[in-house]
């Protein structure tokens, strides 16, 4: 399970060093694609091919099922960690998320983000009074 916030760089190369507590789920392999708000979804190469199955029961004849899919599957590469634990992010997915060279990689649980630091902080912003105020009713059984 991916958790916890992470501070990496991105380098000149387009690379990031994943965070330690994430290296051993994805060190045979993962998949980078685009995520909502702007964000990049890692899966370790395990759960996307789970996330694909999934989208393969969606119905041909839905054309949001369809172009969600397609958004997802084509900007999707995937990647091998070297041996320090770097990965390389295309250039089309750095664009996408619009990073900069400080990120915050986040574990979202099956799923780690990887965020331009200043957006990221934006969204925790907006976000947290929300999360201060959810009750029973948006998650139910959580509570």
């Amino acid at each position: 399970m991916f958790l916890g916030t992470h501070s990496p760089r991105l380098d000149e190369k387009g690379r990031i060093i994943l965070p330690a507590k994430f290296r051993e789920e994805l060190a045979g392999g993962l998949v980078l694609t685009r995520g909502q708000e702007r964000c990049i979804y890692v899966f370790s190469q395990k759960e996307f091919e789970r996330v694909h199955e999934q989208m393969r029961e969606a119905p041909l004849s839905s054309r949001q099922a369809r172009d969600y899919i397609r958004v997802f599957l084509s900007g999707a590469s995937d990647e091998v960690p070297d041996k320090q634990g770097r990965i390389t992010i295309p250039p089309a997915l750095r664009a996408y998320a619009g990073l900069g060279r400080e990120l915050a990689v986040i574990g979202a649980g099956t799923r780690a983000e990887i965020w331009d630091a200043n957006a990221w902080q934006i969204y925790l912003e907006e976000q947290e009074t929300a999360f201060s105020e959810t009750d029973g009713d948006t998650m139910p059984g959580l509570f």
